[in-house]
């Protein structure tokens, strides 16, 4: 499997590069094309993962579906052959790794979803008690299951710099009040269903986080969805809190980094062999449990 670190469609116009996507402009729509670039701590790693951009659009291609009677997402197609003539030639860079999307007025905020304590959401509980300023009962631990799932949004970084947790009140003044409970309500309700089917997989899925925006449609479910770069997903037979848990991410790859002591300042280091390796099995893992099939070789 090569690895596709940045992507080239020649007059296709580039709009921009994030630490995964690269964003293309074609006509009325977008072009949104995964490579295999991993970042951490804020940082895009020298080393790609090969085939990990297609990991990441499949997975993402079976939660669109499986909660589109949620809410509408922004999908035209996904397939090269159902682009644009002018994208056709590019086909060995984008097939099974892009998605060609309709243009949305994306919300300013991250819509994040927690059932468990984890992350920021623990590191906030442990200084005060609560998680984007709710308050929780005492005596919870790093990975304890909420008392029930929570809306916990953040601000939408746009310069590569870290996302804050910020409070419901927070979003209403950002979106306005009815955009705010509606966006909430997604949120939890998508959780829900994606909490339920990763439970029938025996795997947890602790906390994920969405974006949503607005076309003439009304609301719409954008960018990724529910894969391991946005998600904390978790093997539920060796869940146990009192500390972190065995997850479906990019945890060998931070540890990895811990253990060289890197200072998390550019340029960021490459990534000895066996760690990607170990980083895709669990990519790879992931897809197979949440979708029940292996990786399309055509993909």
């Amino acid at each position: 499997m090569t690895t596709l670190l940045k992507t080239d469609l020649g007059t296709i116009p580039l709009i921009g590069r994030g630490k995964v996507r690269d964003l293309y402009g074609v006509g009325d729509a977008l072009l949104l094309v995964a490579t295999d670039r991993i970042s951490a701590f804020d940082h895009v790693l020298g080393t790609g993962i090969p085939g990990k951009g297609k990991i990441l659009t499949q997975i993402s291609l079976f939660w669109f579906d499986l909660v589109r009677e949620i809410v509408p997402n922004h999908l035209i197609a996904t397939k090269v052959a159902d682009y644009p003539a002018e994208l056709h030639k590019y086909a060995d860079q984008l097939e099974g790794r892009s998605m060609l999307v309709k243009r949305a007025q994306m919300f300013p905020v991250e819509c994040v979803a927690r059932g468990y304590l984890a992350g920021s959401g623990w590191k906030e509980y442990k200084a005060a008690g609560t998680v984007c300023g709710i308050k929780l009962p005492a005596g919870l631990e790093d990975g304890s299951r909420l008392p029930e799932p929570l809306f916990t949004p953040s601000t939408k970084s746009q310069d590569g710099t870290h996302d804050e947790n910020i409070s419901f009140a927070h979003v209403e003044q950002a979106v306005g009040a009815d955009a705010a409970h509606e966006l909430r309500r997604l949120t939890l309700a998508i959780y829900e269903k994606a909490n339920k089917h990763a439970d029938s997989k025996g795997l947890i899925l602790a906390d994920t986080k969405f974006e949503f925006g607005t076309t003439q449609d009304g609301i719409v479910l954008a960018d990724e969805v529910l894969t391991p770069d946005s998600s904390r997903f978790w093997e539920a037979s060796l869940w146990k809190p009192g500390g972190a848990q065995p997850s479906f991410d990019k945890q060998f790859v931070r540890d990895y980094l811990e253990s060289i002591h890197w200072n998390k300042q550019a340029p960021a280091p490459s990534l000895p062999q066996d760690v990607v390796e170990r980083t895709l099995h669990k990519y790879l893992e992931a897809f197979r449990r949440l979708t029940g099939r292996d990786l399309d070789a055509q993909a």
